[in-house]
């Protein structure tokens, strides 16, 4: 494998890191219940990148993952990947997860970065990505749903930081972050109520 290969894998496996330790000391209720008017949920973004990744490192080039990831295949309700059934455990799900980002490093592994592969669900013009472009695109989409999740577990309980080694923030005490909220909420009104000021003139002159 490539050092271009190992840097991008390696960023990679940090989004999926981020995306598995966000679930860890929060309750079953709270890794499943949705936390924006869309139905975010914790969980549900481990289901859904899944099925992302077992697609793009799979069989969009001629490697399936090998067992069956229901949320995926074609007829699947819609939006099934974004939450789970009471059924479905945490347990496996990860376990699902894990087993089909390791499939994708095999996948890495076996293959050349400019290799090309198929991607039926792209535009036309676009769906022979070569892995090297495939790898950049998952990565991106993956710290994109690592964001959510980050985000949906500080509603949970209040719970930030990016990984357990690299929290990422510039303190862990609540009582600076409670001032710092206060100014940015601060903030906030006085640029509304700025605007509602300028509004009011330009409509009193208008």
């Amino acid at each position: 494998m490539s050092d271009v290969a190992d840097d991008l894998l390696g960023y990679l496996q940090r989004g999926r890191d981020v995306m598995v330790w966000k679930l860890e000391g929060a309750s079953e209720h709270d890794v499943r219940r949705p936390l924006t008017p869309t139905g975010t949920n914790l969980l549900g973004l481990v289901k859904h990148l899944t099925a992302v990744e077992s697609g793009y490192l799979g069989e969009v080039f001629g490697r399936p993952f090998p067992e069956r990831v229901p949320w995926a295949e074609d007829g699947a309700e819609v939006e099934s990947d974004m939450w789970a059934t009471p059924e479905e455990s945490r347990a496996d799900l990860v376990a699902l997860y894990r087993r089909v980002w390791a499939h994708g490093d095999a996948t890495v592994a076996a293959l050349d970065l400019d290799t090309q592969g198929l991607v039926p669900w792209w535009p036309e013009e676009r769906r022979r990505p070569t892995l090297r472009r495939v790898l950049v695109h998952l990565t991106a989409e993956t710290h994109r749903h690592a964001g959510h999740a980050d985000i949906v577990r500080e509603l949970v309980d209040g719970a930030a930081g990016m990984l357990p080694t690299v929290p990422n923030l510039g303190t862990d005490d609540a009582d600076v972050w409670a001032a710092h909220r206060a100014r940015v909420q601060a903030a906030a009104d006085a640029a509304a109520d700025a605007a509602a000021d300028a509004a009011a003139d330009a409509a009193g002159h208008g």
